[in-house]
This record gives C-alpha cells, structure tokens and sequence, in this order.
C-alpha cells in the first residue's frame, strides 16, 4: 500500500531536500538566530550611528557580526544545497569570529576599547554566541540535504 504524501511530500522528495530541518530544535535555533540578528544589529546600529569613532573597529566587528547572524538565520530557514552550504560556511565563519574575537579580547583587550557581539566569547549575551555556533554546526551535520538540485 502506498501512503499519499500530497504535493509537499512530492515536492520534498523531487528536490531531494527534507523538510524537518527547522522543526523540533531546529525551530528554537532559528528563532536564537534571528532575535541575535536583531540584537547585533541593533547593538552595531547604535554604536556606528552614535560614536564610531571611539571604536571603529569593534564597531565594525558588531555589524559583520550582525550580518553573519542575519545570513545563518535565512539560510538556516531556507532548503535546498545551496542554502546549506549558506548556512555551513555562515555559521562556521561565526565560531572562526567567535573564537578569534573572544581569544583577542582577552589577550590584547586594548584591541577593542569596547565591546564586540564576540568579545570574550559572547559576555555579554550570556555567552550565547559562543555555544550557538556549535549547536548549529551540529544541527546542520544532523540534517543534511539529500541529493537532488541546489536551490
């Protein structure tokens, strides 16, 4: 017997991408993304609009920041390969940030007279940025696309 899937379960099984990426966990993640998307945002809008010149280049870092979080989350939303590989490539860079920001911040904090989303380590967003990363990274090795087209 053959169970009738209806036209999303065809079209999911045509482009060889399974749509469960973003429920269950998944769906927590995106969310965590997106609010840190805002949050980064916000953050690097306030502090260019208002005084970049005190810190420029952990300003800068806030808003590349912000863009790496705004690329995650629709990647992370979207299907297909190509997306995937968005996501892959965004959220990696973002622990390469994490981890490089963080380490510069505590071994030469004269670096960045002020703080970064990424300064030792995501402080001061309860170290979110640091552990999200590695939540992602291991959500995506989990729900790799099958074969089929890029999207």
């Amino acid at each position: 017997m053959t169970k009738n899937t209806g036209a999303a379960g065809t079209a999911a099984e045509a482009t060889g991408v399974r749509p469960t990426r973003i429920s269950g966990i998944g769906r927590v993640l995106v969310a965590v993304y997106g609010v840190l998307a805002l949050a980064a945002t916000g953050r690097s809008f306030v502090q260019i609009a208002g005084r970049f010149d005190d810190a420029p280049v952990a300003y800068s870092l806030s808003a590349l920041a912000a863009v790496v979080y705004i690329v995650a989350t629709v990647a992370l939303i979207r299907s297909g390969n190509g997306w995937y590989r968005v996501a892959w490539i965004a959220i990696s860079f973002e622990m390469l940030g994490v981890l490089v920001v963080g380490l510069l911040s505590i071994l030469d904090p004269q670096l960045f007279p002020d703080d970064t989303v990424w300064s030792y380590f995501g402080r001061g967003y309860l170290f979110i940025p640091l552990v999200l990363p590695i939540l992602g990274l291991w959500w995506l090795a989990r729900h790799r696309p099958t074969g089929g087209p890029t999207a």
